[in-house]
């Protein structure tokens, strides 16, 4: 009888910290440790929020009762780091380092392998990421912006398109490095990649282009943004905000919450229709732009995370899309599978990580 495998795995968002054990592919306990912008507002940095993230993992273990010193392998989400292509790397210092400091951006999930680093010094087990947000595996002609100062950068959902096109492959009944996909991951951010018998040659950028989404603005009108940031009417920080964080449905009208858009259309609210109805519009059109960057050659279309659970959302935009290809729809963002089937990848020699290269 084959060994059983113990994972622990990691996902530190904006505002919580999910935790889950698995004994191979069976989640036996998982926690979403939240924190009140109160307590993070305490924290001037992503360095200082360190201590109050590692409290909480630590209550999660002993409230569970987990012996760390039976667990196989720790996995973290991964955060902006360097560059690279997609998979599973080893957790180390100079990842970390990179991650801290913010050297190719700044986001809350650098915290997980710097707290899964130093669960795996203490037990002594490897530590790991995969697939993470800076997942690099773009074909020359998508970095090409328009302008020779600036570079299209590949900043997506990585864990979780691939998760999802893993799925899709096997309703298809083929190997997702066989198969060609348009991956659509609907949540706060919104990404739409070219997956490209397994990789992602192309992808709007999670944080600046793309559709609008529940809290960004999205790809937007080059010079009248230009000149809105020239205005005085508005600071740059605060314009920063609305792009990121206060854009998109929060600007238009008033909420993140894409069930009380839903609802406020069913009542018959003309403006609110008319908003959700652009979101999936933009989102349709990305998926059309993105099948041309695969040639037409498209196994299927595949809309997945939080939003995917709105069936007028994904209704719109299936209507829009499935003369491309057949629509498959996975809702939910369920990264902490994801990371699970990774994590067991590699512990039965299936995937072997990469090091990271600062």
């Amino acid at each position: 009888m084959e060994k059983t495998r113990d994972i622990l795995a990691i996902n530190v968002g904006s505002t919580s910290t999910k935790v889950a054990f698995y004994r191979d592919s069976e989640r036996l306990v998982q926690e979403s440790i939240a924190y009140s912008a109160a307590d993070l507002a305490r924290c001037a940095s992503l360095k200082e929020q360190l201590p109050l993230r590692e409290e909480g993992l630590r209550k999660f273990i002993e409230k569970n009762a987990i012996d760390m010193g039976k667990v196989d392998l720790v996995i973290s989400r991964g955060g902006l780091g360097r560059p690279g292509p997609a998979g599973a790397y080893t957790i180390d210092e100079a990842m970390c380092d990179d991650l801290m400091q913010g050297k190719y951006g700044k986001h809350p999930s650098a915290l997980g392998p710097s707290m899964a680093l130093a669960l795996a010094r203490q037990h002594r087990m490897p530590a790991v990421v995969i697939d993470p947000p800076s997942t690099d595996e773009f074909q020359p002609l998508a970095r090409v912006s328009g302008l020779p100062e600036i570079e299209r950068k590949s900043v997506f959902h990585a864990l979780n398109q691939k998760a999802a096109a893993r799925k899709a492959a096997g309703q298809l009944k083929k190997r997702y490095e066989e198969i060609n996909l348009v991956v659509a991951h609907l949540g706060g951010g919104i990404t739409v990649g070219a997956h490209c018998r397994g990789k992602v040659i192309d992808c709007t950028h999670g944080l600046n282009e793309g559709p609008f989404s529940p809290e960004r603005a999205g790809a937007l009108p080059t010079q009248d943004l230009v000149d809105l940031a020239q205005s005085g009417r508005i600071s740059p920080k605060d314009l920063a905000r609305k792009l990121v964080g206060q854009g998109g449905l929060a600007a238009y009208l008033g909420t993140t919450n894409a069930v009380e858009v839903e609802e406020a259309v069913k009542k018959g609210d003309a403006k609110a229709e008319l908003i959700y109805r652009a979101m999936a519009y933009q989102i349709a059109k990305d998926i059309g732009a993105m099948a041309a960057v695969l040639w037409g050659d498209i196994d299927g279309v595949v809309l997945t995370g939080g939003l995917a659970h709105s069936e007028m959302l994904t209704g719109w935009v299936r209507q829009q899309t499935k003369f491309i290809a057949p629509v498959f729809i996975f809702p939910g963002e369920d990264e902490m599978e994801a990371m699970a089937a990774g994590a067991l990848r590699i512990l039965r020699g299936e995937e072997t990580p990469r090091d990271y290269q600062p």
